[in-house]
């Protein structure tokens, strides 16, 4: 019986710039694998991939005009349907190197936007992907109206600075890709608004808000199930959480946080992602902890962290306390040595060093709260109340004094110690 092969949306030819004048933005072997995964996750194949070193991009084609003309073989040979660069073209190199190759030629920026596109589920997502759409868009509209412009008067010639319909468009379009951001940028801040008030709220009730960040694909949606037992899809896709999934969590007896999963890192993000994604971001820099997902197993884990806390510090929150998270470790052997005290590893598939991360966080997240028994006398039956409101009650038995079991913090410890059963008060740091 004859097997039927799955058709792609697309067959690309990837194509890399390495020069040292890019710094950040250049082409490696490691970066134009993950491009193929980024291919492969939007549902396309990299079907043919080559890499160029130059001293400096040739400014018209990027590449120069010999290496344009071997990627046209690649696109030919392998009946390529589109030609994907690793680094970021300009609106005016896309447009030579479409006419060039015969093929569409996107960026990387404009894939990963393209994922974005497909993954968004929540109104924000859709939000926000659709402002970073149309602000990568603006700049590139005018060569998507070649076809209109070369329509200038009746016979195609027309004189010399006649105003094809071509460029009427363009105007217009670019009137309405404007007024487009606006509006969505509008939408944006009632979404943060709404956001900030649900802060506010949690704030007002003390519970410690953790953020899970990491490289994509290094295991953040699976930590968060494995902590939770949420059912969110995690699967080996890069890119595949891009709206903001927040549970509560029970660490331990006298610790409930609010834990929240976001959208993964990647070396050379589209700038308008970063702005876009902010809202998705901000969480963090209200987090009380960062739990920062490595994955150990990857070969390039080193450069992956550097990326996440490069952008940590980009978004405002190197302040936070931060506990890195070696996940895959039963995938990957990981010498504890060079961990340092604020690291764990753990494999959040098969739940090893779980126990370990929750007990870290919980230290970390130790604001003095505990679970006491306090002998309350009957006169004294008023503080109940307090317990209530600022105390978690467990249990109450009316005996020959009212005893209370409950998770108190600092405040009302020192308020009620002479009350408490075996109570020693906490040392101070310098004691």
């Amino acid at each position: 019986m004859e097997q039927i092969t799955e058709k792609k949306r697309d067959y690309a030819v990837l194509v890399g710039l390495r020069s040292p004048v890019l710094h950040e933005d250049s082409a490696d072997e490691e970066s134009l694998a993950e491009l193929a995964a980024l291919v492969d996750t939007a549902g396309g194949e990299a079907v043919a991939v080559l890499l160029q070193g130059r001293d400096k991009p040739d400014p018209h084609s990027f590449i120069g005009e010999g290496k344009v003309e071997e990627v046209k073989r690649l696109v030919e040979d392998n009946e390529a349907t589109m030609v994907i660069f690793d680094n970021e073209l300009s609106p005016s190199q896309i447009r030579v190197l479409t006419e060039l190759t015969g093929v569409q030629v996107i960026d990387r920026s404009g894939l990963i936007l393209d994922i974005f596109a497909q993954r968004a589920r929540t109104k924000e997502g859709c939000l926000q992907v659709e402002l970073a759409q149309y602000q990568y868009l603006l700049p590139r509209l005018i060569g998507m109206w070649t076809h209109l412009e070369r329509q200038a008067g009746t016979s195609g010639k027309g004189p010399i600075g006649s105003k094809g319909p071509g460029e009427t468009q363009l105007e217009t379009d670019r009137r309405h890709i404007r007024r487009k951001i606006d509006k969505l940028k509008a939408e944006l801040e009632e979404v943060r608004r709404v956001r900030s008030t649900q802060r506010q709220r949690r704030m007002k009730n003390e519970i410690p808000v953790v953020a899970i960040v990491g490289y994509t694909n290094a295991g953040k949606s699976t930590l968060l199930n494995a902590l939770t037992g949420a059912a969110i899809p995690a699967n080996d896709r890069l890119f595949d959480t891009l709206d903001t999934t927040t549970r509560m969590l029970t660490v331990s007896d006298t610790l409930d946080v609010v834990i929240s999963d976001t959208v993964g890192f990647i070396r050379k993000l589209p700038h308008q992602l970063v702005e876009a994604f902010k809202a998705t971001l901000e969480e963090l820099e209200y987090a009380d902890l960062l739990l920062h997902v490595i994955d150990a197993s990857h070969p390039q884990w080193q450069t992956q962290q550097r990326i996440v806390e490069d952008l940590i510090r980009d978004l405002g929150a190197q302040q936070i306390p931060c506990i890195r998270v070696y996940n895959k470790c039963d995938l990957a052997f990981t010498p504890e040595g060079k961990r340092g005290e604020d690291a764990v590893s753990i494999s959040a598939k098969t739940g090893e060093g779980m126990d370990d991360l929750l007990s870290l966080i919980d230290r970390k997240l130790d604001k003095g709260t505990r679970r006491v028994t306090i002998h309350l006398p009957y006169d004294k039956t008023g503080l109940l109340d307090e317990l209530y409101r600022e105390g978690k009650v467990e249990s109450v038995a009316y005996n020959a004094t009212v005893d209370v079991i409950a998770v108190c913090p600092p405040r009302l410890l020192g308020r009620l110690q002479e009350y408490i059963e075996n109570w020693h008060a906490p040392k101070e740091d310098w004691e």
